[in-house]
């Protein structure tokens, strides 16, 4: 550990105002990085799991579902740009079904089921210190939206970048906000603490949060999970979904052998040379949904116990400075995931969920997908599969990768895609309005796709 750098970082911090608590879960995990710490979790340590409690195998009464509503809070975690496809602000501002953006969404999920059970079911963000004035602006439209006593946000603390090779917070003058990242979502649990959050939600009488990223689509507050978790006292359950092949990069839950404890383990954890372990979808048959339901109550109690630490395994995230410019300074990202801390809560489960429940949007290519007639809202604005076949794949050449080619190319709406089987795009065309993909159907000419064409054959 280099004392310098610790000491640079944490004076930043302070400086900055940063939660205490959140200084000091840096400085633990910054003691493990200098230590040499890379948070690998070898096969030979773990079990695959596959003894799981299946939604499919629960019920409630409408009388059980409220009562167990009224006691869950809906925490989205919004603190992402979308860098990747192209975004400078928050991704779930991005429209996503005609003029809906993902917040617009969950807002009108939580309405529904709040007028469904009579209950208040509060909605809360969990920004960065780049998403919140965006975020906050979109859900201004729904004025019912906000519980007496409880915020629509709370501000997800934020750490230096450090440079790769000394591990002192970087300088980029060119923009300095770019100093600056949150410590992943895992920091979820210091921030409800530190922003008072945590109390506030206690004193409304809620037992459960339910935690889950802002853009998956199918991310809703089940009622039936609800019910079990209270019927059953479950401290904290993990969803998790069947894997597929275009899922093997995907983390997963597991049995550590040392003692019988859930664990997570995510690409960035996986060993050298044992790739091929964690990508085995007969090994390991389930992957993470990084849908989470926590008790509240239990949460307080171990934070107390650890002073406000909760031991979460590190994520060494490598990057450049500036993301858009892989020239930049190289920098590490010190992170953790909210999901490690199944291995956290005594009692923890896992509860297998079907795949509706995992509709993420990390690409153009699901863009793509959600935004055609696969998919429709309906009255509660759960998004619901129109199709009762397989969903096409589609893998989308380079120009259409970030958002401002993707709208260019697809300028009057993507393609009906009903019929589809597949949608690859290899060359660069602009789709006009009202195209046809039946089949599989591959775009391999430059040009333009004229108004009506239906491309490919049953």
């Amino acid at each position: 550990m280099t004392a310098e750098g610790l000491t640079a970082a944490r004076t930043a911090m302070e400086e900055r105002g940063i939660d205490p608590v959140a200084i000091r879960a840096f400085e633990r995990f910054y003691g493990l990085l200098a230590g040499g710490a890379q948070g690998l979790i070898p096969e030979e340590t773990i079990d695959p799991l596959t003894d799981v409690q299946s939604l499919d195998g629960l019920g409630a009464t409408e009388d059980e579902r409220r009562e167990a509503l009224a006691k869950v809070a809906v925490i989205k975690l919004n603190g992402g740009l979308g860098t990747s496809m192209g975004l400078t602000g928050p991704k779930s501002v991005l429209p996503v079904r005609g003029e809906l953006t993902f917040l617009d969404i969950i807002a009108r999920q939580v309405l529904a089921l709040r007028a469904r059970y009579d209950v208040a079911l509060p909605l809360l963000l969990m920004n960065s210190f780049r998403t919140r004035a965006e975020s906050l602006a979109v859900l201004a439209a729904y004025p019912d939206l906000a519980v007496e006593g409880l915020p629509l946000d709370f501000v997800q603390n934020a750490e230096p970048k450090l440079t790769a090779d000394t591990l002192e917070p970087v300088s980029w003058p060119a923009d300095p906000s770019l100093e600056w990242c949150p410590p992943g979502h895992g920091d979820v649990y210091s921030a409800l603490q530190g922003t008072g959050v945590l109390d506030q939600l206690r004193a409304k009488g809620i037992r459960y949060i339910f935690l889950a990223n802002a853009d998956n689509l199918g991310a809703t507050c089940d009622p039936d999970i609800a019910a079990w978790l209270l019927a059953e006292g479950v401290p904290y359950a993990a969803e998790v979904c069947e894997r597929t092949a275009n899922d093997r990069k995907g983390g997963h839950l597991a049995v550590r052998k040392s003692d019988g404890q859930l664990i997570l383990r995510d690409s960035a954890m996986v060993a050298p040379g044992e790739d091929h372990f964690f990508q085995d979808n007969i090994r390991h048959p389930l992957f993470h949904a990084n849908n989470l339901w926590v008790d509240i109550d239990m949460l307080a109690s171990l934070l107390a116990e650890r002073d406000g630490v909760l031991d979460l395994p590190i994520i060494v995230n490598r990057k450049t400075v500036d993301p858009t410019d892989k020239a930049s300074t190289k920098v590490i990202q010190i992170e953790s995931a909210m999901g490690a801390a199944v291995e956290v809560f005594a009692g923890s489960r896992a509860i297998h969920v079907p795949r509706d429940r995992f509709r993420p949007v990390k690409s153009t290519n699901e863009l793509l997908l959600v935004q055609s007639d696969v998919f429709d809202l309906d009255d509660d604005a759960n998004l619901v599969s129109q199709i009762d076949h397989a969903e096409p794949s589609v893998l989308l050449s380079s120009p259409y990768a970030m958002v401002p080619g993707f709208r260019q190319r697809f300028p009057e709406g993507v393609p009906s895609m009903r019929e589809c089987t597949s949608l690859t795009v290899t060359a660069d065309a602009t789709f006009g309005a009202d195209v046809t993909c039946i089949g599989d159907v591959v775009v391999d000419e430059d040009g333009v796709i004229a108004p009506g064409t239906v491309l490919g054959t049953a």
